[in-house]
């Protein structure tokens, strides 16, 4: 609301439902009857942003605090929230005073079976000519072909 305040508004098209925010370098365009803003929150959430607060108040007056309800999604109204909690939550028990049958307590339940490869995946590595490589002496070792030789530079 005291973002929305700062923001000049105008009704360019006529419509009580279509109105133009002018800022500092920005404009943003609110339908309220589509619920939605060219900054896109409104748009996304579907709460009235800034640009829409202050179209709400340009276009109820002073006492818009109210009318904010009517311009949100339903579900962000004090009805929905009472129907979504308005069912008891059943809490888990203590382990100690679950009732279970003795025939499942006797079932074994295994691991599924897979094979399990230990180590490091191997890899087909090919060496190229002319490429730098590092031996299992840690020097570095290159061949170098020179018509159908090879020689080995260290």
């Amino acid at each position: 609301m005291i973002k929305g305040n700062s923001l000049y508004v105008e009704n360019v098209t006529g419509d009580v439902n279509q109105f133009t925010m002018f800022g500092v370098g920005v404009t943003a365009y609110v339908d309220l009857l589509e619920k939605s803003c060219s900054c896109r929150k409104y748009d996304l959430i579907k709460i009235p942003c800034a640009h829409a607060m202050a179209a709400l108040r340009s276009k109820h007056g002073n006492e818009y605090g109210m009318s904010i309800y009517e311009y949100s999604l339903h579900l962000y109204k004090f009805e929905a929230y009472l129907l979504a909690y308005m069912d008891s939550i059943n809490v888990v028990p203590l382990e100690s005073k679950w009732c279970v049958s003795k025939e499942l307590l006797n079932v074994k339940i295994l691991p599924p079976l897979f094979d399990t490869k230990l180590g490091r995946k191997k890899r087909k590595r090919v060496k190229g000519i002319g490429k730098n490589f590092r031996s299992k002496r840690r020097t570095n070792v290159q061949f170098v072909r020179e018509s159908d030789k090879r020689e080995l530079h260290v």
